[in-house]
């Protein structure tokens, strides 16, 4: 049972890093174009809309933190080693 646990862990952290991460990204892309506003192709325009666009900037801002946190993550042993810090103590 204990490696069906451990199976079934591996399985959610990769659907939701491998298939939920680039998801968060996409709807920032698509959050930050609509909120800049420009000419559509029939030639009106579309005013900017700066809470679409801070919505974007902030799902961007959480993607590349969720990056940074697992790099440290995965090198908090050398990182430990090395400088005698942990980069990341919120984390087991």
């Amino acid at each position: 049972m204990h490696y069906v646990e451990a199976i079934l862990k591996v399985l959610a952290v990769g659907l939701v890093l491998g298939a939920g991460l680039p998801g968060v990204f996409a709807l920032g892309l698509v959050a930050y174009s609509r909120g800049a506003g420009g000419a559509e192709a029939d030639g009106t325009t579309t005013a900017p809309h700066p809470a679409l666009k801070a919505l974007g900037l902030l799902l961007f801002a959480f993607v590349a933190a969720v990056i940074v946190i697992a790099i440290l993550y995965i090198t908090k042993g050398t990182i430990i080693h090395h400088f005698g810090v942990n980069p990341v103590p919120f984390l087991p």
